[in-house]
């Protein structure tokens, strides 16, 4: 297990051997697979990294099951779901590592039941549902996909301010919109479009279009209707991360940044997200996360005293 495992792992005090195999595999996954949000979780504390870890992780493991080109199982997903949520409940615990660390993050941090429940019916929407008939029908899926993400997050990130809780909310579907923008293309041959059938109307632009691959004026324009919402969502969210504790601003300020830099990266390529991936540079993304990680090295000397649920007691909350 790699040494910044274990010096987390110490740090939160998580001893099980099982669980500390569940949080490395996590982590493992998170590095591959999440760049950016991994990234930003290097910010926090040792001691939390492990639970955003196991939160990321429990996400792509849903996706995974509904996102595959070749062998999606919304079938296996129901399943999974179902035992996850029985092991909420005091049933036997999943083999999966991601549901194991998930299962021991939520109690851990007394993350509410509703918000997984909400995650897992949104990843069932993506078995059946190709699109969305208005932004009020996408809200309702970016809810469970997107902002309870962020609603997870953040009793780890310990909000300072009641009002935290809707610009939490706001940033995950920043966030989320961000990539659905970027990935138009992409989605496309999952058979799914996640920009509102309405915007596509006012705009002139049909499936058939986006299938053609050639971004057209109009659908150039209902790209940049897009991106202007979404930069509202942002410019809502971030009054938000100044009401978390001291130790968790420069992660989400970093992972703010670089999540919100893929809108700009789609205007550099000229909105060409049909047939290219828009990304933001591995040269920008550590000229944001460098400076950030000292600032946040400062603020953990700062703020020694972190308290985490069931740190007295470490088998409290074991699974």
């Amino acid at each position: 297990m790699p040494r910044m495992t274990d010096r987390a792992l110490d740090a939160a005090k998580i001893g099980d051997q099982k669980l500390r195999a569940a949080y490395e595999a996590c982590r493992r996954v998170n590095a591959e697979h999440g760049k950016t949000y991994y990234l930003a979780s290097m910010l926090l504390p040792p001691e939390k990294r492990p639970y955003v870890w196991a939160l990321y992780a429990f996400a792509r493991s849903a996706d995974e099951f509904v996102d595959s080109l070749t062998a999606p199982d919304p079938a296996a997903l129901q399943t999974w779901g179902e035992e996850f949520l029985e092991a909420l409940s005091g049933g036997p615990v999943p083999q999966d590592p991601a549901a194991v660390a998930t299962l021991h993050t939520v109690r851990r941090w007394n993350i509410p039941r509703a918000h997984i429940e909400a995650f897992l019916e949104s990843m069932q929407m993506d078995a059946t549902i190709t699109g969305y008939q208005t932004y009020a029908d996408l809200e309702h899926y970016m809810y469970g996909s997107a902002a309870v993400i962020g609603l997870q997050m953040l009793p780890i990130l310990e909000p300072q301010s009641p009002e935290a809780t809707a610009r939490a909310r706001a940033l995950g579907e920043a966030f989320q919109m961000s990539n659905f923008i970027r990935d138009v293309g992409e989605d496309l041959q999952r058979g799914r479009v996640y920009l509102p059938q309405e915007d596509l109307d006012s705009f002139g632009v049909t499936r058939e279009s986006l299938g053609g691959g050639v971004v057209t004026p109009m659908i150039r324009e209902l790209l940049k209707f897009e991106i202007e919402r979404t930069r509202r969502l942002y410019a809502f969210a971030e009054p938000g991360i100044d009401m978390l504790h001291p130790t968790s601003r420069d992660c989400m300020y970093t992972a703010f940044t670089l999540y919100g830099e893929i809108l700009d990266a789609v205007e550099r390529i000229d909105y060409q997200v049909l047939s290219r991936r828009a990304s933001v540079p591995i040269t920008r993304r550590l000229a944001v996360a460098l400076p950030a990680a000292r600032r946040a090295k400062k603020a953990r000397k700062a703020n020694r005293q972190i308290v985490l649920p069931g740190a007295e007691d470490p088998e409290r909350a074991s699974v």
